[in-house]
């Protein structure tokens, strides 16, 4: 039993179908970056979860240090902060995500459908490469905020040592 679209696709030469797949393999190329750049705002976050974690942790060790303490405060602040964005920006990241794959997806129905699909496509294309631009600039914002922060006020104080 031929499948739905086999008739129109039959119909067609070999180089107007060899087209639309190089037409369409764009989306897929970004999605490829997008999953990317995604990986690395996932591994930023854990790292800054983790020093999260630490900051807590000495925060709530048995130490009466108050500059300490207003220091590791400080530092939670920021990694909060920074938590934000990231989380941000990997919202960002998946919406340019599945804004390429609706774009590829609308480029095929298109060819099939022997359909006028540009608005479709600019729309789903241009939201992609929006969402992906929102997130790139998310990521320079999350390591401005790390970089002057570690500047500013120096790397986290380490865990004082246990006397007996």
């Amino acid at each position: 039993m031929p499948l739905p679209f086999t008739a129109a696709i039959a119909s067609e030469p070999v180089d107007s179908v060899a087209h639309i797949i190089q037409i369409a393999l764009t989306p897929v190329f970004m999605l490829s970056g997008i999953g990317t750049l995604l990986n690395l705002f996932n591994t930023r976050l854990a790292r800054v979860s983790d020093h999260i974690e630490q900051a807590n942790a000495l925060l709530t060790d048995d130490n009466d240090d108050a500059q300490r303490n207003m220091q590791l405060e400080r530092h939670l602040v920021r990694l909060h902060r920074r938590t934000l964005i990231l989380d941000t920006a990997i919202l960002a990241g998946g919406l340019g995500g599945a804004s390429s794959c609706g774009a590829a997806f609308v480029l095929f129905m298109g060819s099939v459908r022997d359909s006028s699909v540009a608005a479709w496509l600019v729309l789903m294309f241009g939201l992609a490469l929006a969402c992906t631009v929102g997130a790139l600039a998310l990521f320079l914002g999350d390591s401005l905020i790390s970089w002057h922060g570690l500047k500013r006020e120096g790397p986290m104080p380490r865990p004082t040592p246990k006397t007996n």
